[in-house]
């Protein structure tokens, strides 16, 4: 009995095995009617999908792996027809931004103007006009009020969409100076006719006016900002500013690029308004045809002086006529670079008595490459007794009261040809000396005026402008008068008290005519300005005060030098300028009127004009920046007149034929003798 029930298993096991492979088999046939839906989460990842439907457990996993692989063929299928349609879009995009160069290139070519007929020159505006009109990007500075101003100035030709600034996109790099970069012209590589131009270009404008001319008055610049400076935000409602720039026979593309890089680089919102002075030109380009070409630009006025003014008393016409809340001064060859205005408004928002510069970048005057600094290698401005302008590092005082690299930095002086004020307050303080001619000394005039009267001088580190420094000016002026000596001599009578007599004993106290302060000392009254020993004392105390020194004037020596075959006195003379550093200490017949023969001895053994110190090179004697480290730079002026060089022991000696210097054995001859005007006890200024 149990025998028969063990045959009865075994049977019914190997007919389940038989029903079991006919139902695997039947199921792994195409278009079977037993095969499972399957369905896939896209979501997914492939390893992720699952199949689902009826008894989907019962689907066995070698045939769940085959429909696994299936689906992943066909999403990579997927994927590649994707990646070609963005390919062939990625194609289009740049085809349209080289025709979008190509079109810029031809509007360039219309630059200037007046060189091309009146109907040809509106046909091409016409057809670059339709082409801009179509497109979809707008830059990033135009908002939807303004977009239809800005469409009106696409379809004139006037502008060029910017692509929301980002000129790796927008722009072609092969193009002369783009993103900054330098324009190199090989003069000897062009013809006879093109060299004139080169030439006549240098001349007229003592920059490189050939290698302006091939950029593009629209050219791209690298966002040269600091990184912490992109992330700031700024005050909501800044106020607008009338920007003022003054130019006098300009070139046309530095001025036309200067214009264009405030209106392209400017929020529409918070420019008022672009007034171009005219200081009188008389070049052709700048009459009509700019007239013609600004009247296009919306937001730019021309106005005319009717005779020669001077930067002065052409920016007082500016201002006189500006309707925008802050006054912004450029001169006529600048470029303005992205993110400039913002910051400079937003300093001014927080308190309108302060006066703020941007950082002013070089624009090489031969190649127009744009160079720029960063925030912590910034300079501040600076002073010398001789009155002139100059630049110093950022002393430790200031770089600890800051809590940022990027934080707007305080200057005693600023260099006054790029700046931002508050017109109200511009006119409280008394806008420009009208007494002042032509240019210079205005900067200091104003800087000494607005830390003394209350207010604040700062660079924001944070805004870029860049600027052509020329080592020349290019103008011609009436002879016969120093202008430049005539307003620091204004500056110095009305601000600096009795620290005047500093810089008016280097010419001997010649004033001469400077004409009627009486107007401008009653303004300082009025306004109850500090006096300038607070102006030492607390905004520039590193400047080094001649009352400290021990002597000051000429340094004659004793023996008798021969110039021209003539026996006469000798004396020390050298420049003290940038260009003069490490060059060697000259001799020069006396003549008791100051300048290159003025010097001072310091409490520290110094003998130095303002930053310049003189210093040692084996034994010859050059011209050195003071570095305050004594060495090689100090110096004793001893009972017996001689000049000791106190690490040498040696002394300062006039060679027999008295044509050059050096340090010899002191012996106490003549020719080691030297007068030097000695401080009287009792004195802050050295006896006349």
């Amino acid at each position: 009995m149990a025998r028969s029930r063990d045959r009865f298993v075994f049977m019914f096991m190997v007919f389940a095995g038989f029903i079991w492979l006919a139902v695997v088999v039947m199921v792994s046939l195409p278009g079977s009617n037993l095969r499972l839906s399957v369905e896939f989460d896209k979501s997914q990842s492939p390893d992720e999908w699952k199949l689902v439907g009826k008894d989907s457990s019962f689907r066995p996993p070698v045939i769940q792996r085959l429909d696994l692989d299936r689906l992943r063929f066909e999403e990579a299928r997927r994927v590649d027809a994707a990646k070609n349609l963005l390919a062939k879009e990625q194609e289009q995009k740049e085809k349209q931004i080289k025709e979008d160069i190509e079109r810029r290139k031809v509007l360039d070519r219309l630059v200037p103007p007046f060189k091309l007929a009146q109907n040809s020159m509106q046909e091409a505006y016409h057809v670059i006009g339709n082409a801009f009109a179509a497109r979809t990007s707008w830059p990033s500075n135009v908002d939807k009020e303004n977009e239809l101003k800005f469409n009106q100035r696409v379809q004139s030709g006037l502008i060029v969409p910017r692509w929301g600034e980002h000129p790796e996109v927008a722009l072609d790099s092969k193009s002369p100076g783009e993103f900054g970069v330098d324009v190199n012209i090989n003069k000897e590589s062009l013809t006879d006719v093109e060299k004139k131009k080169f030439d006549d270009g240098w001349q007229r404008n003592a920059f490189n006016q050939y290698a302006s001319d091939a950029i593009s008055v629209h050219r791209s610049l690298p966002d040269v900002r600091d990184h912490e400076c992109r992330s700031l935000k700024y005050h909501d409602n800044l106020p607008d500013t009338s920007v003022i720039i003054i130019f006098h026979n300009e070139a046309w593309s530095t001025l036309l690029r200067t214009v264009h890089s405030v209106i392209d680089r400017s929020p529409p919102a918070l420019l008022k308004e672009v007034i171009l002075v005219d200081d009188f030109s008389d070049l052709e380009h700048l009459k009509k045809p700019l007239e013609n070409y600004m009247e296009k630009l919306g937001k730019v006025y021309v106005l005319r002086a009717k005779s020669r003014q001077g930067l002065i008393r052409a920016r007082l016409l500016g201002a006189s006529r500006a309707t925008g809340k802050v006054l912004t001064f450029l001169d006529s060859h600048c470029e303005c670079t992205r993110g400039w205005l913002e910051p400079l408004l937003d300093r001014i928002a927080q308190n309108r008595s302060n006066v703020v510069t941007p950082i002013i970048d070089v624009l090489d005057d031969s190649t127009l490459r744009y160079q720029y600094s960063s925030a912590r290698s910034t300079s501040v401005g600076g002073f010398d007794w001789n009155l002139q302008f100059n630049w110093h590092a950022i002393p430790a005082r200031e770089m600890s009261r800051r809590k940022s690299a990027v934080e707007p930095v305080q200057t005693p002086t600023m260099a006054g040809g790029l700046f931002s004020i508050d017109k109200t307050y511009f006119e409280y303080l008394g806008t420009y000396d009208p007494g002042m001619d032509i240019w210079g000394g205005e900067n200091l005039e104003l800087s000494f005026r607005t830390w003394m009267c209350g207010g604040a001088l700062e660079i924001v580190l944070c805004s870029h402008v860049g600027h052509i420094f020329r080592s020349r000016s290019p103008y011609k002026w009436r002879s016969g008068v120093n202008i430049v000596k005539k307003n620091a001599i204004r500056v110095a009578e009305v601000w600096m008290d009795d620290y005047k007599n500093y810089y008016f004993e280097r010419f001997n106290f010649d004033l001469g005519d400077y004409g009627d302060v009486s107007a401008r000392k009653e303004l300082r009254r009025r306004l109850n300005c500090k006096s300038f020993k607070w102006y030492l004392t607390n905004i520039y105390p590193e400047m080094f005060v001649p009352g400290d020194a021990l002597a000051s004037g000429e340094i004659r020596n004793k023996a008798m030098g021969t110039f021209g075959g003539v026996r006469q006195p000798i004396c020390l003379d050298s420049p003290a300028d940038r260009n003069s550093m490490s060059k060697p200490l000259d001799l020069w017949p006396c003549h008791n009127m100051g300048g290159n023969q003025y010097w001072m001895l310091s409490k520290n053994g110094e003998i130095r004009r303002d930053d310049a110190c003189l210093d040692i090179s084996g034994d010859k004697v050059i011209i050195q920046n003071c570095h305050g480290g004594l060495g090689n730079q100090q110096w004793k002026y001893t009972d017996e007149d001689t000049l000791l060089h106190v690490v040498t022991r040696r002394c300062l000696e006039l060679s027999e034929d008295g044509a050059k210097i050096s340090l010899r054995p002191c012996s106490s001859v003549d020719r080691q003798v030297w007068s030097f005007r000695r401080k009287q006890p009792g004195t802050e200024v050295p006896v006349n």
